[in-house]
């Protein structure tokens, strides 16, 4: 057994915990503390302004009960960087940086979970520690006890290709780009955030096939480091560019350092179905984190229609029951949302 082997990060949470509980939207918090986001960069102009207001997204997300947070690599890449004057070393160091703040962040309210735990225990006669008054623990410590929550990952986001372009393309994935291109367009960031210590990749709202394909071989020039692999989808069946869910799954299924598979960024309205597909056709563990429900417009970078979100936690009972085993939340969704997820799934 290798070493990536022994220490997959999901495999090891799901061994102990039933559901894995991600983050939710970075942007739409990071617009809540007053962060313009109108800008090709995105969130990673937020890295580059006021750090550490991400850190405090990431906290928030953290106490909410969440497992796991995605870090504001995004939309960080050497080339969009580079669009601003930044030269390739500041660059990496950004996105190493990204990594930074959410350990940092993590490391943080762990202290707060540990010390909680130790103020409600007691030592025995016989020397055996005892919970006291486990109402008085905060809320992602519960009437279950200490072991309820597993210390939380860093994700690093691999964002796709076309996020960099900043047109909406990750939402359609006809980049009209060679293997090559997408190869070296990834790997200096892949490298910089494993190097700052991620504990698994997050490859995020792939659109096309072509690219989930590149980063799965790119992934093997990193033969310790995990990934997950999740989706943009055009609907219940089929990614973004048009190829079946179904033939993603056969094809990265088998992959040894494919951690789990899955979607972001979708309605949730197409979520169990999606889902369904997935946990039948891969052994993997489904991971999904769906948008609010609201349609975002690429031209004008505006989101419009009926947020779903309120139902999140509700609407997670059908995914579980079709297969999902880690689940979140993407654009426009909330702490609250999270919270929700924790208290159900704790």
């Amino acid at each position: 057994m290798t070493q990536a082997q022994q220490n997959n990060p999901i495999e090891e949470i799901l061994r102990e915990h039933s559901v894995m509980i991600l983050d939710g939207a970075l942007a739409t918090e990071l617009e809540q503390h007053g962060c313009d986001l109108d800008d090709p960069l995105w969130s990673a102009r937020v890295l580059i302004e006021n750090p550490d207001v991400i850190v405090q997204v990431h906290t928030d997300y953290f106490r909410a009960g969440a497992d796991c947070a995605i870090t504001s690599s995004y939309q960080a890449t050497v080339d969009g960087f580079s669009k601003r004057g930044i030269g390739e070393q500041a660059a990496l160091d950004l996105i190493r940086k990204t990594v930074e703040l959410a350990a940092q962040a993590r490391d943080d309210v762990w202290a707060e979970v540990q010390n909680s735990v130790l103020e409600n225990t007691e030592v025995t006669p016989e020397g055996n520690s005892s919970l006291m008054d486990t109402k008085k623990q905060t809320s992602f410590v519960p009437e279950k006890g200490p072991l309820v929550r597993p210390r939380p990952l860093v994700a690093a986001s691999v964002g796709p290709y076309g996020a960099y372009l900043a047109d909406g393309s990750e939402y359609i994935g006809h980049y009209g780009v060679t293997d090559e291109t997408l190869a070296e367009f990834h790997r200096p960031r892949i490298a910089a955030l494993l190097e700052a210590g991620a504990d698994i990749l997050a490859l995020e709202t792939i659109p096309s096939l072509q690219e989930a394909r590149v980063l799965v071989d790119l992934l093997k020039e990193f033969p310790h480091a995990y990934a997950w692999l999740s989706f943009s989808l055009k609907d219940g069946t089929t990614i973004s560019e048009g190829t079946p869910i179904e033939t993603c799954a056969q094809l990265f299924g088998s992959e040894p350092q494919i951690a789990a598979i899955g979607l972001n960024c979708a309605p949730m309205e197409v979520v169990t179905e999606a889902v369904s597909i997935l946990s039948r056709t891969s052994d993997k563990p489904v991971i999904v984190y769906p948008n609010s429900g609201e349609v975002y417009d690429a031209a004008t970078k505006t989101w419009s229609g009926q947020g779903t979100c309120g139902s999140m936690s509700d609407a997670s009972e059908q995914w579980v029951a079709a297969g999902a085993k880690i689940i979140g939340g993407c654009c426009r969704t909330t702490p609250h949302q999270i919270g929700e997820l924790a208290k159900k799934w704790r």
